[in-house]
Formats: structure tokens, sequence, C-alpha cells
């Protein structure tokens, strides 16, 4: 694997450094932040194989759950 030197700012080095976990090299803290963010596209048809009925469980719990997340904020 080859390898290149950047640049970065100083902020950009602590803002890595901050997040790096112990053993991890800065090159995984890039990966892993790249990684993570994904475009919606990507999601594009992976609940494709789940039943009508599982995804209206699934809406259906969501839907309590921000109903129970709302009422705590009311009181």
């Amino acid at each position: 694997m080859g390898v290149k030197t950047i640049t970065i700012s100083l902020e950009a080095y602590e803002a890595l450094l901050r997040i790096k976990k112990p053993g991890e090299s800065f090159s995984d803290v890039i990966l892993r932040l790249v990684r993570k963010h994904r475009s919606l596209i990507d999601l594009a048809g992976v609940w494709r194989d789940v039943s009508d009925e599982d995804l209206y469980e699934v809406f259906k719990e969501i839907k309590e759950a921000w109903s129970r997340w709302g009422m705590k904020l009311i009181k």
C-alpha cells in the first residue's frame, strides 16, 4: 500500500486526535469518517425484501417512539 503526505490545519489535526481510538492510525480515522457518511442513494433498495407487514410494524414502532419522546418534551 502506498502512502501520501498531506497537510492539514492544526484544528483538523486536533479534531482527528480527539476522535482517534487506541491503536488506530490517522488513516484509519479518516477512512472510518468517510465511510460513515454515505449518500441517501446508497440506501436505495435496501428494504426491498421487507414485507409490507414488517414495514407497517417498523413505522408503527417509530411513530409510538416519537409520541413517547414528544410527551417527555411537554412535561
